[in-house]
């Protein structure tokens, strides 16, 4: 066996009495994409902070190529070493790509000013030779999500670093740019470079993995080829226990239940001509590409946005748009599709978090009363199983799955009438989806109408059915019980005159997790 690009022995991290991490253990063969998976919370990005030179371990150690990792305050030593491109873009938006590539390091000429020249110069041999096709003058801001982790990525080689750190790389794409990320991984491979790739979702860890750490509870529990480790077995070492399979059909809502949402004709640039219904106890699923119109759709109903033409009607009254104080007041809760930009603010506590679309129920005159703040902050914490201090806990300190499980407490908060989900569950580990989508259950239980908007397959099971989106128009619906690969024809344009794959079928890409919409 080749000596590890990467060991990490033994490692532990501790914050006061916090155990970040107990037994932290992973070896990088080169050249291989090795996955490293477990629940929030079970050690991850405490590992990865150490192994990129951000913290040092309270105890164990690290190794580059069987050399002791650098130390902490040479940081040039690091770069050269390894980069981490996060699901946040670290890029300067503004600064063109070039700018990007040599931020802090510019080529300078006579009296020491910047070469603008060799910049641009320097930045296209940068892209060209790791073949990312940018052009190194754009704004970075203009770039596609997939073309601005390729940017940090060719920053990351430009500084002789060949061991990159993938963390969900995926969240924010939609299948095709997915497909063409792991096709340039694949190609770096080919040309010795070498990644540790972090993903919730499991069936990535199977396309583009040869090897998959596991970590649980802060502790390092198995390390396997990913061609041996089948997926029942992965998700019960994430876990530490077998997660049950729940059944793909249940009861429906009944075709005489009260229509709650109807829209007729909604249009707008991104969508146009949508008649749709949900029902009082229904759940409904649309899916679709990045480009089907389907978020775009969700977000107007949630008052986002102001369609150009159609109507919606809520129990037979006018839905109002553009404004989200007034759908909210006339029954429509909403879990946004970004967590952290849409649903959360940081510098608050849970408690805050939970009830501010509620205040006008604690309190009179504008004053909110405390005590009922709490009391009814300590109903949502317990509602939703958010492991939490309490709801003076700032929500910063929470972890991904706790943090949605606030998102959504705060969308059920006002009772809503119509429940609108967009990708609800990404981002979290195995049992926060699991909790999540019983909240699902429990709407549709309580009479609640759901609109579910996800590009997670296991998202839409819990649907009654699912409306496609194409290209901004309904163009299929399927009833609970549907197969993968019909809702993926249906998502990709093969089953309706769109086209099909090479070969005359349609081409699915396996996901048991994730579909290919964006």
């Amino acid at each position: 066996m080749s000596t590890p690009l990467v060991e990490a022995r033994g490692v532990a991290k501790r914050y006061g009495p916090t155990v970040a991490l107990q037994d932290g253990r992973l070896t990088v063969l080169p050249g291989e994409s090795h996955a490293l998976v477990g629940r929030n919370g079970a050690g991850k990005s405490t590992l990865v902070t150490i192994l990129t030179g951000l913290q040092a371990p309270d105890e164990g150690t690290v190794s580059f190529d069987g050399e002791p990792a650098p130390p902490l305050t040479d940081r040039d030593a690091w770069r050269r070493k390894v980069a981490c491109v996060y699901q946040k873009p670290t890029v300067v938006p503004e600064l063109t790509v070039a700018e990007n590539l040599f931020i802090n390091r510019q080529p300078t000429g006579r009296g020491g000013l910047i070469s603008w020249r060799r910049l641009r110069s320097e930045a296209a041999d940068v892209l060209a030779t790791w073949d990312v096709r940018v052009d190194p003058e754009a704004r970075t801001a203009d770039l596609k999500v997939e073309d601005r982790q390729m940017v940090e990525i060719a920053r990351a080689l430009s500084f002789g670093a060949r061991f990159i750190v993938l963390d969900e790389p995926t969240a924010q794409l939609d299948n095709r740019e997915i497909e063409r990320l792991f096709t340039r991984m694949r190609a770096l491979q080919e040309s010795g470079v070498t990644f540790l790739f972090i993903s919730h979702h499991l069936q990535e860890v199977y396309e583009v993995c040869q090897t998959v750490t596991v970590l649980r509870d802060a502790r390092w529990i198995t390390t396997a080829p990913v061609a041996e480790l089948p997926r029942p077995a992965l998700v019960e070492a994430m876990a530490g226990e077998a997660i049950a399979e729940r059944a793909a059909v249940r009861d429906t809502a009944p075709d005489d239940a009260p229509v709650v949402l109807r829209t007729e004709g909604l249009t707008s640039d991104a969508y146009d001509a949508i008649d749709l219904t949900v029902r009082r106890g229904e759940v409904v699923g649309l899916a679709g590409s990045s480009a089907s119109g389907k978020i775009e759709l969700a977000e107007s109903l949630a008052g986002l946005y102001r369609p150009t033409g159609g109507t919606a009607r809520l129990d037979g009254e006018r839905l109002p748009f553009g404004d989200v104080q007034a759908a909210l007041r006339a029954g429509v809760g909403c879990v946004p599709r970004d967590r952290h930009e849409q649903g959360l603010v940081s510098g608050m506590t849970i408690g805050d978090n939970a009830t501010m679309s509620v205040l006008n129920r604690l309190g009179r005159y504008g004053f909110i009363a405390t005590d009922r703040r709490r009391e009814f902050a300590d109903e949502l914490i317990d509602r939703l199983d958010i492991h939490a201090e309490g709801p003076d806990q700032p929500v910063s300190d929470l972890s991904g799955g706790n943090a949605q499980k606030v998102v959504m407490a705060r969308a059920l908060a006002s009772d809503p009438r119509l429940l609108i989900l967009i990708n609800p569950t990404a981002g979290v580990d195995v049992k926060s989806k699991e909790s999540l989508l019983s909240r699902v259950d429990s709407a549709r239980d309580d009479g609640t109408a759901v609109l579910v908007v996800s590009d997670e397959l296991d998202d839409l099971r819990r649907c009654d059915r699912v409306l496609v989106l194409f290209h901004g128009r309904v163009v299929a619906e399927h009833p609970a019980g549907w197969h993968d690969h019909e809702l993926i024809a249906s998502i990709e344009g093969v089953d309706h005159g769109y086209g099909i794959s090479p070969g005359g079928q349609p081409r699915t890409p396996g996901r048991g997790e994730r579909g290919p919409g964006g």
